[in-house]
């Protein structure tokens, strides 16, 4: 019987994107589980650890309140964003309007997807780090528009060399991520300076991707609002996924200069209706419980990180110590590419990695590591990897 074929064909733009990263991984997955492979997965950065205990227990009471499961506010709930603003002050020392600089998400990737739409017109361009998170550029070519990719090397420390950098003339937007996903690199306050000062002279928006801002192992990484100036051209994406474990809850926030927020909220007005007050209010708790609550989850990372490093140094695989974030960004062994060396992994292994390629051209050579596993797993990952390197 013929395959039957609907008369109505996709838009143009969804064959301009890359099969999204992590849906052919879940494929190959699927593939493997379904043979009977014990699978380690240490792939998508999804936590195993579970949400605190002050936070569930403030979902809970909060999920007894009838006011609570009526339509949200389309910006979140005055109370969230209030926390926001204390905790933004305790952490960067930045004081924020709640009311005007401060918009609830959906998670900080529903906030990174709907930003091309706010700003770019078709044909104008968004700056997009290489290797990179692929919703910056899968969003802007939803929006319409193009996307340049800006290399990050080794050599410089994954920082985008932004003095050599010739922005077309309608590039709009440049995303940074720092700390980066997936090189797990850090930049400098002076860093972002020269980024601010770069967006001001190329009349660009500054996204500022903080998603992994809470998950280091040194010095807490800065925020781009804490250059002078930096709050005229950014704005800047935080979540609560990766800090607290809640990434199935979908909750984040953007915060930033009051106009660019606007255009933000205006998008998410037309397209969304909020995220769940009920979640909200235990992000609540979250932010205020930060202190308390963020520290064993670093110091759990910090022993599963040095765990994996040991081991893969001993193996003789190259990578740079990650001074934050829960990955770990491993140069392929000779004569592999990405490609070969995850299926190579996968399928005499059983251990379910990141290609680097998946996050643009200059990942190439790389691929990924999640520490979201238990030690002992990473251990016998460790010891699987050694039977096909020798």
């Amino acid at each position: 019987m013929a395959k039957t074929r609907t008369s109505v064909d996709p838009a143009d733009r969804l064959h301009q994107l890359p099969p999204y990263l992590f849906a052919e991984i879940d494929r190959k997955k699927q593939e493997a589980t379904s043979r009977g492979v014990d699978l380690i997965d240490l792939s998508i950065g999804d936590p195993d650890l579970p949400t605190p205990a002050p936070i569930i227990e403030a979902l809970r009471k909060a999920a007894g309140d009838p006011r609570h499961h009526r339509y949200p506010s389309y910006g979140g709930m005055i109370e969230f964003r209030e926390a926001v603003g204390r905790w933004f002050e305790w952490r960067f020392r930045i004081s924020l309007d709640p009311e005007k600089e401060i918009l609830t998400l959906i998670g900080s990737k529903e906030g990174i997807a709907h930003l091309p739409i706010a700003y770019l017109n078709p044909g104008e361009v968004s700056l997009v780090p290489s290797p990179g998170y692929p919703v910056y550029g899968g969003a802007t070519i939803l929006a319409g528009g193009g996307v340049q990719e800006i290399p990050l090397t080794a050599d410089r420390g994954f920082l985008p060399d932004l003095k050599s950098l010739k922005p077309g003339k309608n590039a709009k937007i440049l995303f940074l991520n720092y700390p980066n996903n997936p090189t797990s690199a850090v930049c400098p306050r002076e860093f972002l300076a020269e980024a601010v000062a770069f967006c001001r002279e190329h009349h660009l928006l500054l996204a500022s991707d903080q998603a992994y801002s809470e998950i280091y192992f040194g010095t807490p990484p800065p925020s781009v609002l804490e250059v002078p100036g930096g709050k005229d051209v950014s704005i800047e994406f935080h979540s609560l996924s990766k800090s607290f474990n809640m990434t199935g809850w979908r909750l984040g926030f953007a915060v930033g200069n009051a106009d660019l927020i606007n255009g933000l909220r205006a998008v998410k007005t037309n397209i969304d209706s909020g995220a769940f007050e009920v979640v909200q209010a235990a992000g609540i708790t979250a932010l205020e419980s930060q202190d308390k609550l963020v520290g064993e989850v670093r110091e759990t990372y910090r022993k599963r990180r040095d765990a994996l490093a040991e081991g893969l140094q001993k193996l003789g695989l190259a990578f740079e110590l990650p001074p934050a974030t829960f990955y770990l960004w491993v140069k392929v062994p000779p004569g592999q590419d990405s490609a070969s060396f995850t299926t190579l992994l996968l399928e005499k292994a059983g251990i379910v990695t990141t290609p680097g390629n998946g996050f643009g051209t200059h990942g190439e050579g790389y691929i990924r590591f999640a520490l979201t596993k238990e030690i002992s797993r990473i251990e016998e990952a460790v010891h699987r990897i050694s039977t096909i390197l020798g």
